[in-house]
């Protein structure tokens, strides 16, 4: 499918690896010139790259934390006038509801709700002036089903989710879409980190942990971040226009919900 976006620009946040490279690259393929993000220069340069030489798309690199406000101005001004905007950033590290205190919140609300809504309160208006946008936010599937051990990633992307069901709904006249992808379980770096919490906490070895994750799984796998990518792409697409503050699970069928 001619997903329609050839020649237009994107910025994707955390984007050297993980579920944010997946985006990029979908995009990539699609024809979409890039500005991708992350904190490690020499990763994101090498996958920056690759795509320019895979894809022959232009790829501008910013190194810079997202979740400060030194990391936004650097990356808003670098991305000018974009069309995407795909919001990602790490979840906080996992615990138990006694462990986190209020510094811990606030450092989930600054990197998982608030540089988000930083980006699309920068970018957005832009793209109203010129009468087409979308924005994707990379959330979770806690959002739908929180995870007990996952509270402040519960917390911030909750509240992120708040803010784009109203928000997406008043620049939507404007020919810009904004809606939320929500991962489940996918083969990246932070399923690594969770999956070796479970070995310490269980005492069993990484396969275990995995295969003990994957058997909650109906589709019986981790997900990967081509499939990924993919969804992010279509919602960036021309085809997409009609999809508005949506919150679309990609979870292997994990969350065990009617609606």
């Amino acid at each position: 499918m001619d997903l329609g976006i050839r020649g237009k620009t994107a910025l994707v946040c955390a984007s050297s690896k993980g579920l944010g490279l997946g985006c990029a690259e979908a995009l990539a393929e699609a024809g979409v010139n890039l500005v991708m993000n992350a904190r490690g220069a020499e990763a994101l340069e090498a996958a920056a790259e690759r795509l320019r030489s895979t894809y022959g798309v232009s790829v501008t690199t910013v190194a810079a934390d997202v979740s400060t406000e030194e990391g936004q101005k650097t990356l808003i001004d670098a991305a000018g006038e974009i069309d995407i905007l795909v919001n990602n950033a790490g979840g906080p590290p996992p615990g138990m509801w006694k462990d986190w205190d209020r510094s811990d919140f606030i450092a989930a609300l600054d990197a998982n709700m608030l540089a988000p809504i930083a980006l699309i309160k920068a970018l957005v208006p832009g793209m109203m002036d010129r009468g087409w946008g979308r924005v994707v936010n990379i959330t979770s599937q806690s959002v739908r089903a929180p995870i007990g051990v996952l509270g402040l990633s519960n917390s911030a992307r909750t509240g992120l989710t708040g803010y784009v069901a109203g928000t997406s709904r008043q620049v939507a006249g404007s020919g810009v879409t904004i809606n939320n992808l929500l991962p489940g379980i996918h083969a990246t770096d932070r399923a690594d980190s969770l999956d070796a919490g479970v070995v310490k906490a269980k005492g069993i070895t990484l396969e275990e942990a995995r295969k003990e994750r994957a058997s909650g799984i109906p589709a019986g796998r981790y997900g990967t971040r081509q499939e990924f990518g993919a969804a992010c792409a279509f919602l960036c697409s021309q085809h997409a226009g009609f999809i508005v503050g949506q919150n679309l699970l990609l979870d292997g069928g994990a969350t065990n919900l009617t609606m």
